[in-house]
This record gives structure tokens, sequence and C-alpha cells, in this order.
């Protein structure tokens, strides 16, 4: 068994010296910081973000490097532990890294089926249809889109918000380019605040959530320096945005059967997770997992009765504006199909980076980080860079890596990261999940340089967010 161990040892790492730091049975982490090993992981840690950031040049999607990359570092620091005979412990802190992912898999994939399933029975069509038959001028669009993206992104993920208001944007500014692309911009500021002080909407105040360093209530703290990061640029940007009021469209909402109740089961879902990590400390996974099921049998109930001819209720569903259910109209609601249809590039991205930064961690250089940002520097600061950096880096990624450096932080300074990281991706295009998918689906009118040109403005929202946190939070620090 060492034989191969050496054998794998020398075929993949190839510079490891392992005669000179033979140190039999080790208790605990080894300090590989300085040591090849370590200096491996760095260096495939940077190419897989680089690969990643790199999507749209190379086309390559983003969660093939991050995978390949946490495969390989893990697999290098398993090799060298186990050469040393403390295998046990390297794979124990694989598994906790696992385990940490493995309940934000099954909450966003909860998460995302309903929303796919509201999305195949035509609620967020239904949406876009009302907004743009009401005859609103475009500044009230303006505020109206990015009001909603706020509101909904604290219980719905970023890239759907700003996908859906994004498509409305465009559908309504089609003579007025120029309109697209404030209201976009507005849409990503509105959609990365409303998500920062909402455990169901953003991935980072997510972590911080099932870390139980937070409780639920307290990150609705964050709710007003949030609205003051969306109002801040939002008011100067209302300025620039035409007058005029676009043609409305013509078009009747049709909702399939059950949208409304799914909608209801969602809401449901989502207090049950709550309640349950509040009053039994369940993980959030949990409640999510009891949604899932309650969805899968509101499926049965839908296929097994979509028989039913427009002559039986029809007059319950025209009541309900309801599409009155024809012969075979709902077989092709199929929940699993709507599992299958989430983003999962996405998810494993996310596999790859907090098990790659899990391994950067376990390797030490975490801690070394930790040592310079929070014992070297003030905490604010250190977490003011940090949020500022979440313009170039996944807000997720940074996130997951604070957490597995064990700052000792009180709870004030885990809201201010909280907040930084939620509303620090807002600074570019490219430094969140709507941004980026904007940046696809809306081209030609919504463009980096377009965001890069209101970048002031964000700024000046940023640290007024920051400045509101410590006036009205000063009981947390």
């Amino acid at each position: 068994m060492n034989f191969i161990l050496l054998s794998l040892a020398v075929l993949f790492l190839p510079g490891m010296a392992i005669a000179d730091d033979v140190v039999a049975n080790a208790p605990g982490n080894l300090d590989l910081t300085h040591h090849v090993i370590g200096y491996l992981s760095l260096l495939v840690t940077v190419a897989a973000y680089i690969a990643a950031m790199s999507e749209e040049v190379t086309e390559l999607r983003k969660s093939k490097p991050m995978v390949l990359g946490s495969a390989l570092v893990w697999l290098a620091i398993c090799i060298y532990y186990a050469l040393h005979g403390d295998a046990k412990t390297a794979a124990l802190a694989f598994e906790s890294n696992l385990l940490a992912y493995i309940e934000l898999l099954l909450f966003i994939l909860v998460s995302m089926t309903y929303l796919n399933t509201m999305e195949e029975r035509g609620v967020f069509n239904g949406l876009k249809v009302y907004l743009l038959s009401r005859k609103f001028s475009y500044r009230r669009l303006f505020w109206i889109t990015g009001a909603l993206a706020f509101v909904l992104s604290t219980i719905i993920n970023g890239l759907t918000i700003g996908l859906l208001m994004g498509s409305i944007a465009l559908a309504v500014g089609k003579k007025k380019p120029e309109f697209v692309a404030l209201a976009c911009v507005n849409i990503v500021i509105a959609t990365n605040a409303g998500g920062a002080f909402s455990p169901l909407g953003g991935i980072s105040t997510l972590f911080v959530w099932q870390r139980k360093i937070l409780h639920f209530t307290e990150f609705f703290s964050l709710a007003i320096p949030c609205l003051v990061n969306f109002l801040v640029p939002a008011c100067v940007m209302h300025f620039w945005v035409p007058k005029e009021t676009p043609e409305a469209l013509n078009e009747k909402i049709v909702l399939k059967r059950g949208s409304k109740r799914i909608i209801f089961l969602f809401i449901l879902t989502l207090a049950i997770t709550v309640s349950a990590n509040v009053l039994l400390e369940l993980p959030p996974a949990a409640g999510m997992m009891a949604g899932l099921g309650l969805l899968q049998f509101f499926n049965f109930y839908l296929t097994k009765t979509a028989h039913i001819q427009e002559s039986d209720f029809a007059y319950v569903y025209r009541f309900y504006h309801l599409e009155v259910p024809k012969a075979n109209n709902n077989r092709t609601f199929d929940v699993f199909k709507n599992v299958g249809n989430v983003d999962w590039d996405t998810l494993l991205f996310f596999y790859g980076a907090m098990m790659i930064i899990g391994a950067i961690s376990f390797v030490g250089y975490l801690d070394a980080v930790a040592q310079f940002l929070f014992g070297q520097i003030s905490p604010t600061l250190a977490n003011i860079m940090i949020g500022l950096s979440s313009a170039f880096v996944d807000n997720g990624t940074l996130m997951f890596a604070v957490l597995n450096m064990h700052s000792n932080l009180p709870p004030g300074q885990w809201l201010l990261l909280t907040l930084t990281l939620g509303v620090g991706g807002s600074l570019l295009a490219i430094g969140s999940a709507p941004g980026v998918g904007m940046l696809g689906h809306i081209k030609g009118h919504y463009t980096f340089t377009a965001h890069l040109r209101w970048m002031p403005m964000i700024l000046l929202g940023y640290f007024a967010s920051v400045a509101v946190h410590f006036w009205i939070n000063a009981r947390y620090f």
C-alpha cells in the first residue's frame, strides 16, 4: 500500500521532498505553508480561478476548472498525509468541507426547483406582462423594477431576479437603450442589496446563518443599510432616466393550473425552514427538503387530475383567473425535470470553490491571512477591504474563506462583513451573478462599460451603507 502511495506521489508531485520531511504518525494538522504541497495548492487554486473567470473568453464552463482543481489539491494533501501515517486527519477535513457543501447544495437545489416550477407555470411571465401593460413611464419602471428586485431578492436567488427584471427592462426600452442600461445597473445594485440582509436570498448571508454565528432575525438589522446602498446611486441615476412613457403591451396574463398554490407552497417551505432552524435548531436544508416533499406530492396531484375536462369546475378556475385545464394539460409538469433544469454549473462551481478554499485553510494559509487581516489591521478595515474585493471574486467564496479563518469577531463585525460582501459585488458588472447573467442575456444594452460609468455612485452607496450600519447597529459592537 505504501508503495502505491509513493508511486502516486512521484507521478503527481515530482517535486515533493519526502525524505527530508518524514514525520511518522504526526498528530493533527501539518504546517504545509512553506512546503511544495502548499505551493502546489496555491498554484492550482490561482489557475482554477483564472480559468473560471475567463469563461466568456474560453467558453469553458466555470465549474470544470474548479471541480478539477479541488480534486487535485485534496488528492495531493491526502497522499502526503497518508505517507506520514495520518491519512485519517486529511480525510476528516475533506468530509467536514463536504458536509458544509451538501447543506448548501440541498438548500439551493430546492429553491431553484421551486423557481423553475413557477417559471414553467407562467408566474414570472405573468409578472412581466402585468408590468408591461400598465403604461408606466420610464422613470416609474426604473423604480418599480429596482424595488421589486430589492424585495424579491430577499427570498429568491439574485440571478433569477436579475434575468427577470432585466427582461422587463429590455422589453420596455427597445427604443430607449439608455433606459435599459440604467435600469439594469439599478437592478444589479438592488438585487445584491436585497440579498445581503436575508439568508434566504444571499449566498454569503446563508453561509453565516448555516454556521450559527448569527441568529436569523439579527440579519434584518442590515435592512436599512442595504436600503441606503440601493437608494444612493438610484436617486442620482433617476435624473438620467428618460421621462417618456413607452407603448403598453396588450397581452393577457395566463397562469397554468396550480401556479398560485405552488407560490403558497414556496412561502410555506420558507416558513418551515426558518421555524425549524429557530425553534428546533435544525439546519436550513432540513426545512427546504420538507418543502421539496410537499412539491412532489402536489406534482402527483396535478398529474393525476390532469384529465379534468373544461366542464368540470371550470367556474372555479375562471374565478381565480387561471387557465382552464384541458386534457393532458399538466402531464408535462414533472418536478424531477425541474430539479434537472437547475443551474448545475453554478452549484458545481460552489463545490469546487468551497472544497479548494477548505484545502487552502487546511494547509494553513488562511490562518496566516487571518493573523494579518484581523490582527495587524483593524477588523473594520479588513471587512471593508474584503467587501471591495468581492467586485472581483465571488462573495460566497470569500465568505467561506473568512469562516475558515476561525476569526473571533463580535456580531457587529460579522454583520459588517455580511453587508460588505453582499453589496460589494455591485461595483462591477462581473462582481455578482445578476450582473454576469445580464451581460450575456442583454448584450449590446447592458455592458461592462455602462456599469463602470456609475461605479463612483455605487462606491458612494457602499460607504454610506457602512456608515449607516455603524450608526444604527452600534449595540452589536
